[in-house]
């Protein structure tokens, strides 16, 4: 089953609505984690509100701390305005997403935010499993 791992700085918007979405959508068939650089306390309010919209409740996840294991066990991690602050390891599929923090950002400025990634995640969902189903793989 592939692994996939989102990292923003604060693992309180983007790599939460990521993974949410990704688990969402893989209905089991992706492994997703979601951490963050430099976690906050709390998820953004308005990225809880924008992901109730689409019957998603974040209300029980928290910001957790990106580490080298996490990684590790990674087949893909994507960033999302972390930088260099991700560790590298070979054999791993790194990818950038350059999107807004939806950090101080109304809920009508963080929806279009939430689209893009949900664009971003079905079409990564699509590779992962057309990978997954490739006859060297069964």
């Amino acid at each position: 089953m592939p692994e996939v791992l989102f990292v923003c700085v604060h693992n309180a918007g983007r790599s939460q609505m990521a993974a949410a979405l990704l688990d969402h959508h893989a209905a089991g068939r992706v492994h997703v984690r979601s951490a963050g650089s430099a976690p906050a306390d709390t998820i953004n309010p308005a990225v809880i509100e924008v992901m109730a919209e689409l019957g998603l409740d974040l209300t029980k996840e928290f910001p957790k701390p990106l580490t080298g294991e996490a990684v590790q066990a990674a087949d893909v991690v994507i960033t999302m305005g972390c930088g260099d602050v991700c560790p590298v390891f070979p054999g791993k599929r790194y990818l950038d997403w350059q999107l807004p923090d939806p950090a101080g950002r109304p809920v009508a400025e963080v929806r279009p935010i939430r689209d893009e990634i949900d664009r971003r995640v079905r079409t990564l969902l699509t590779e992962l499993l057309r990978t997954a189903d490739t006859p060297e793989k069964r």
